[in-house]
Order: C-alpha cells, then structure tokens, then sequence
C-alpha cells in the first residue's frame, strides 16, 4: 500500500515504515504528525484518487531527527567580463518515519471559527445604516430640501458602488451598468 502525499509544499510517494526528508516542519522530534492532503492511495488493487484530495483519508508519521541537507554549490559567471560568484546552500530538513497509512476516518484538527462572526458584526452595522436613514424635520420647504439632498448625497457617497447599484435597481433607474459613482449618486438624489 502506498500514497502519494503533500508535506510542507511537496508531493512524496509513501508507504508503510518508509523515511523521507522533508522541508523542516516545526515538531520536536520524536512526536506525531499527521498529514491528511492525501491525493492519492492504492492498496493492491483499488487506486483512490483525490479530488483534489481524499476525505477523511491521512498519513501518519513520527519525527526522527532535524538536520541539514548537502551542501549545493551555487556558482555565477559572465566570461570576460571577471564576474564570478560562489555561494554554497544547505537545506533545512526534517527526517520523518511513515507510521501509518489511514484510508478513511481520519479527523482533521479544525481551525477556530472564532473570526467568523467578528465579520459578519461590520455587515450588521451597515445593514442597521441602510434600514434605518436619519430624516431631516421639514421646517421651511425650499432650504429643507436643499439641506437633505445634501444628507442624503454625503451619506450616499460612504455608500460602496454595488450598495448604489442596488439602490438605483430598487427606484428603476436604466443604465446603470455604465454609469460611476458621481453618476450614481447625481441620479439616486433626484
């Protein structure tokens, strides 16, 4: 049985008891990890493809040790111009030993859905805007009008370009595909 498995960026064919380097993970060695973006699995004679991934199925491993990988030699040249560079570079591995291969029923660790309704909140507060408009008291006729056009135009302009596109839909407004966002407020105000 093995599986083709992404750790750290990488794809890596895997089987039982097998050890492979790894980009360096952050576990201590000799503790667990778990890899469930599993893309694909064959265990004799039924090959699972993934989806791109496979539900609920994972790879599980131990961590041996931490080290460096060889040396690689990074050198640079243009001819006749007296330009070299020489640089060396060793990877930071991780060398894992494959435990087990787990086809189904494997639970992923879930991250917290805390931050979830921190962003509805903002959504909340803009809908209570649009429902509820402050109205102006009509005390004299010409200069009132004047005064909540001018409201209703600055409170237009905080307004995205969708919000006054949904506006302009709801009055029946033609042609606002074309139209920008002065536009949309100079005919929303009329």
């Amino acid at each position: 049985m093995y599986a083709i498995v992404e750790i750290a960026g990488q794809q890596f064919k895997v089987a039982k008891d097998q050890k492979v380097f790894v980009h360096r993970l952050k576990e201590e060695e000799g503790k667990k990890v778990s890899f469930h973006n599993v893309l694909l699995l064959e265990d004799g004679k039924d090959i699972t493809i993934g989806a791109p991934a496979i539900d609920g199925a994972a790879v599980e491993a131990t961590v041996v040790k931490h080290l460096k990988g060889d040396k690689v030699i990074v050198f640079k040249k243009k001819r006749r111009k007296g330009y070299q560079k020489k640089n060396g570079h060793r990877q930071y591995l991780t060398e894992i030993l494959i435990e087990s291969i787990v086809a189904k029923g494997a639970k992923k660790v879930e991250a917290k859905k805390e931050a979830a309704p921190k962003k509805e909140a903002p959504k909340a507060k803009v809908e209570a805007k649009k429902e509820a408009p402050k109205a102006a008291p009509a005390k004299k006729a010409a200069p009132a009008a004047k005064k909540e056009t001018s409201k209703a135009t600055a409170d237009l302009s905080k307004s995205t370009v969708a919000e006054l596109k949904e506006m302009a839909k709801a009055k029946g407004i033609e042609g606002i595909s074309s139209m920008k966002k002065a536009d949309l407020i100079a005919a929303l105000s009329k």
